[in-house]
């Protein structure tokens, strides 16, 4: 008799998809583990709560300071004859950090409280140097109040504990950078060519996406390649759309009400070129832009309309620009559910575009798209190993950037696949790529990334151990200095006492005031006759006293 388990019925864990996939990038099921957390994972941890604290100690210093900040920023007037607000950058870096690690924190505290392995993302260590002198920094500038607090104790015991986890913590910091790992430590000379940039829907932040005028700002950016997203109407007609209805980037409510709700591939192209799909981006302002657009620009978008892939082929061939799309199959219902892939082939064909310029990304039919089109750049969407990419054919790989590791990168690049990575708007993330050696990167900010001709930050590993070195050669020195500076400022406030400020303060009268002194003496005398010596002496006492305090 066979025994036959019962099927396991898997639900969806949102809440666990997301902690896993933001994290660790771990999106997926077969992803996760429930494994043991490596002790690299667990250096990484400590790091993260070791900046956590550091960064909360920093905080509450500047917040409990708030008081004098006028007198620092006069402080900073003075030193550099210009008025400015110096507390703004601190609380700003130092808010946007402690934001930053302790939603980290949290993550990976859910982590462990659900039983998952720990798995920090590569991208978020390769901030690690730059945590690395933050972190020393301010543990650096903490050593004045934890050797203010050691001087004023009056017990061994806390002297003691306070001074050797103080070392302790710095210590650990001194050895941190042994496990530290970026992309952007590196011989400049073993940097890779700039990676390409795709306009992704276009340029997005300057006009509306998916548009014609959109691309042509995009090539005006001098991207390498054009990347839409395509839908195809009732009457076969494929047409960039990146919504599943025309509600957000057209005027259907207004042209066609009864019908906003419906889906894009449901309307004919007749009734799509009705549609206006650039007032929004004015009213809207998506990426709070417009304010920058000239007047004439402002019109050319409001009298945008819906762009066919003919239409977008067309540019790309004028242009030698590369075309890569996602086509989105229509409905069940929809008349060309079973012929998508024919129309889509059409339409290449009628726009003249050379083959070589499209990278085509359905994997459905793909034997028979390379029959019929075989110089089509076969490219995935989908994660797969180099091997099967290349016994697949496929040449090309369209992922997001945060779904492949450094190593999996230079696997891709040793199997001549090209890869390209989506979305890249920010200069910092395109830098750590470059370094990576991605090839191309798919961009809604091209017009940023046009800025960035060399990577923001490039450091040879020499350079980056000499200035590790260094930095932790000035740290001990200055909380050395600190040290010794506290020491003798508290062992001289002990030296002083009331008697000796008294006179100290006799002393240093002029002899003028002491002979105005004997004088009202000797008629004191002669009025009154003379008193003892020690009531002489000690009116005496009293008048100097008295002055010396006055002073």
């Amino acid at each position: 008799m066979v025994k036959h388990q019962p099927l396991q019925v898997y639900e969806r864990q949102l809440c666990l998809s997301c902690i896993t996939g933001i994290y660790g990038c771990r999106w997926k099921r077969y992803q996760r583990s429930h494994d043991d957390t490596t002790k690299w994972e667990l250096l990484w941890s400590l790091i993260l709560l070791l900046t956590f604290c550091l960064l909360l100690v920093w905080f509450y210093f500047w917040w409990e300071a708030h008081n004098d900040y006028s007198e620092f920023n006069w402080f900073l007037y003075n030193r550099s004859g210009e008025w400015s607000d110096g507390t703004v950058p601190i609380l700003a870096t130092t808010a946007a950090g402690f934001t930053y690690i302790a939603f980290l924190i949290v993550l990976a505290l859910c982590h462990v409280a659900l039983g998952q392995q720990l798995n920090l993302h590569w991208l978020h260590k390769a901030t690690g140097p730059f945590l690395h002198i933050g972190a020393l920094a301010a543990v650096t500038a903490l050593s004045w109040i934890v050797a203010g607090q050691v001087t004023r104790a009056e017990k061994m015991m806390f002297q003691v504990v306070v001074v050797l986890l103080y070392v302790s913590v710095l210590l650990a910091l001194y050895m941190v950078p042994l496990h530290i790992t970026s992309p952007c430590i590196m011989d400049p000379a073993t940097l890779k060519p700039r990676p390409n940039v795709i306009g992704h829907q276009g340029a997005p932040m300057l006009a509306p996406e998916n548009t014609l005028w959109s691309f042509q700002r995009a090539l005006q950016m001098n991207v390498t390649g054009l990347e839409a997203d395509v839908a195809i109407s009732m009457d076969g007609v494929p047409f960039l759309m990146r919504d599943l209805t025309l509600r957000r980037t057209t005027d259907v409510e207004k042209v066609f009400p009864d019908r906003q709700m419906d889906e894009a591939s449901l309307f004919n192209w007749t009734d799509l070129q009705q549609l206006n799909a650039g007032r929004w981006f004015l009213k809207d302002d998506p990426f709070w832009t417009v304010h920058t657009l000239f007047q004439h620009e402002k019109e050319r978008i409001a009298n945008q309309t819906v762009c066919s892939l003919e239409q977008l082929l067309k540019l790309a061939s004028y242009h030698n620009s590369t075309v890569v799309f996602r086509l989105r199959r229509p409905p069940p219902k929809h008349p060309c559910y079973d012929s998508w892939i024919n129309d889509t082939l059409q339409a290449v064909r009628q726009s003249g575009v050379p083959q070589s310029l499209v990278m085509w990304t359905p994997d459905e039919n793909r034997t028979q798209v390379r029959q019929l089109a075989p110089d089509l750049i076969q490219t995935s969407v989908v994660k797969r190993s180099h091997q099967i990419l290349q016994q697949s054919g496929i040449s090309s790989l369209l992922l997001r950037y945060n779904q492949v590791s450094r190593e999996e990168i230079g696997n891709f690049s040793e199997a001549h696949i090209n890869l390209t990575l989506y979305t890249v708007n920010e200069p910092w993330l395109y830098s750590v790529l470059w370094c990576s050696g991605v090839s191309s990167v798919s961009s809604e900010a091209p017009h940023v990334l046009l800025k960035v001709p060399y990577p923001i930050w490039l450091m040879r590993p020499n350079e980056y151990c000499l200035a590790w070195v260094s930095a932790d050669l000035i740290s001990f020195a200055v909380v050395i200095g600190i040290f010794i500076f506290q020491k003798y400022r508290m062992s001289g406030m002990r030296s002083y006492n009331p008697e000796q400020i008294m006179l100290n303060a006799a002393v240093r009268r002029s002899s003028g005031d002491i002979n105005v002194m004997k004088e009202k003496l000797i008629f004191s005398e002669v009025r009154n006759g003379v008193g003892s010596a020690e009531e002489l002496y000690g009116d005496s006492y009293d008048y100097y006293a008295n002055q010396g305090i006055s002073q």
